[in-house]
């Protein structure tokens, strides 16, 4: 049964913490050592959270209840669940990203869950860059991206472009499902690559990821975007209550169309009224202190100063499941 909380029911879903207290104070102990330690005891209680028999993943209800599935489903959901500061930012930083990626998943006919895909590619930073130099919020390698369609020079890396890479992203995902029909197998393709996923599946004889013996990153990674999205769906199930105010709020840009080069990008900020830090946090695919067009025309985002402060209390909330009260 889904539970909405409110106000005065909240503290009632925090770790079943309440209800466990409400039994041990009605022992009735004199001892007031005794009820302090009880106390003390729940307090630090740490419950499994509950795993459910299936999930849903781009449309299809996928049954985990065979060992493997529900124990490898249930790690990453313990692991959300009690990641809590992590897990809260995704949170928080979907509330900005979400509004971008998904009119273009659903524009490209790729399934909307794939946006959990870029939450646990990057923790949805535009700007990571792993060990292996993988770039961006959808962690393309510099060779992939130039197949994909992204630019990326001394000076230009669209990678971390968030609306770019998505579409670049999208191309992937449908380049993969139409190899495999099947969008798990395409998910764990986009950790593992579609060549290894294909050889794994003809020599063991297999047509599903969920069935392949592969490595624990990538043999984790489906799991993890489900569970991800469990939490996404239902946060306050699993202990994480927000508030309107709590979410990171989309800050509007103007769109300036570039395509002559800018050989000083602080210089350009300040005729824009910004700062270069702001620039390049707004415009992370510039990669150097100047750019260099190549004969394209870029667009870079000029953030409006009116809405770079939390002045007043924001209201833009992308997903109401993801907040509780004001």
């Amino acid at each position: 049964m889904e539970v909405r909380l409110n106000k005065k029911t909240i503290w009632s879903f925090i770790g079943g913490a309440a209800i466990c207290l409400t039994a041990c104070l009605s022992i009735g102990s004199d001892d007031a050592e005794e009820l302090k330690e009880r106390k003390s005891l729940v307090a630090s209680t740490t419950m499994s959270p509950e795993v459910p028999s299936a999930v849903s993943f781009c449309g299809k209800l996928v049954d985990i209840t065979r060992y493997n599935m529900r124990e490898s489903f249930d790690r990453e959901l313990s692991s959300f669940t009690y990641f809590h500061s992590t897990t809260m930012l995704l949170i928080k930083r979907a509330n900005r990203y979400f509004p971008v990626i998904e009119p273009i998943l659903r524009a490209n006919g790729v399934p909307d869950d794939f946006k959990y895909l870029a939450v646990i590619e990057s923790n949805l930073d535009p700007r990571v860059r792993s060990a292996a130099r993988a770039v961006g919020m959808w962690q393309f390698l510099e060779g992939t991206a130039r197949e994909y369609g992204l630019v990326v020079t001394p000076t230009v890396d669209e990678r971390c472009d968030v609306a770019k890479a998505t579409e670049a992203a999208c191309r992937y995902l449908k380049d993969a499902y139409e190899k495999y029909g099947d969008w798990a197998t395409v998910a764990a393709s986009y950790n593992g690559g579609m060549g290894r996923l294909s050889g794994e599946l003809r020599r063991q004889k297999e047509d599903s990821a969920f069935d392949l013996w592969l490595v624990e990153e990538t043999t984790r990674y489906v799991y993890r975007i489900m569970a991800i999205k469990e939490v996404f769906e239902h946060p306050t199930r699993y202990g994480f209550v927000l508030r309107a105010r709590d979410l990171y709020k989309p800050i509007a840009c103007d769109s300036v169309p570039i395509s002559k080069d800018i050989p000083d990008l602080a210089a350009f900020a300040q005729t824009k009224g910004v700062t270069y830090a702001d620039l390049k946090r707004f415009n992370p695919w510039l990669r150097d202190r100047k750019l260099v067009t190549g004969g394209r025309t870029y667009t870079i985002c000029v953030p409006r100063p009116s809405e770079m402060f939390y002045e007043r209390p924001n209201t833009w909330v992308h997903d109401p499941a993801w907040v509780v009260g004001d």
